[in-house]
This record gives C-alpha cells, structure tokens and sequence, in this order.
C-alpha cells in the first residue's frame, strides 16, 4: 500500500500536468455515511476471508456451515452489494469468530 505522504505527491503531479483527480465517493456522489457502510461491509469480508483461510476452509465447507451456496460465499467475501452486513456477520460468528473480533476489524476502518 503506497504511503499518504507519496500517495499526495503523486496526486500532486498529476494535477499539475492537469490531470483531475476526485475520490470514489465524490465520483459516485456518495455521502459520508454511504461510504461508512461501504467501509463495514468491505472489512467484514475481509475478515470472512482471512477467517476461511486460515481455517483452511474452502468456499464450499464455509456455506454448508453458514447453510448457503458457494457462490453466495464467494459474494460474501467479495462484499458484493447483494449481501447484507447481518449477513456477514452471521458467517463470522458461526465459523467462529468473536464479537470481539468482529469489533476489532471494524476499529481499523
């Protein structure tokens, strides 16, 4: 991941040679709190992912145990928009993740 401080150069430059430069949010005119839960979703499933993955969980065994299909695993863990947050964390908590740890993916948004 680049660092903020060559991330703003970059940024700079291209400006410079007059380039435009916005963020997704001012692009797809999202508010504040669009972009919070964007945030939570993307962080839950990333968290089912390392989850599956360090169990050494394939997608399919991860739906058998939340009672889904495969590919609802797959859009899951690619925080498609079709999946809910309650949803997520109910794949968390069943393969066996805390509400602890749940609260500590979300502190790092």
């Amino acid at each position: 991941m680049m660092n903020v401080n060559r991330k703003s150069r970059k940024l700079a430059r291209l400006e410079n040679a007059g380039w435009k430069t916005k963020t997704v949010q001012s692009l797809l005119g999202l508010s504040d709190d669009e972009i919070a839960v964007i945030e939570v979703k993307v962080a839950l499933a990333r968290r089912l992912h390392l989850q599956r993955t360090r169990a050494g969980l394939s997608q399919a065994q991860v739906a058998k145990i939340v009672q889904s299909s495969q590919p609802r695993v797959a859009k899951m863990e690619a925080a498609d928009k079709s999946v809910s947050i309650d949803l997520l964390i109910k794949a968390l908590l069943k393969t066996g993740v805390s509400v602890r740890e749940i609260g500590q993916s979300l502190e790092r948004i």
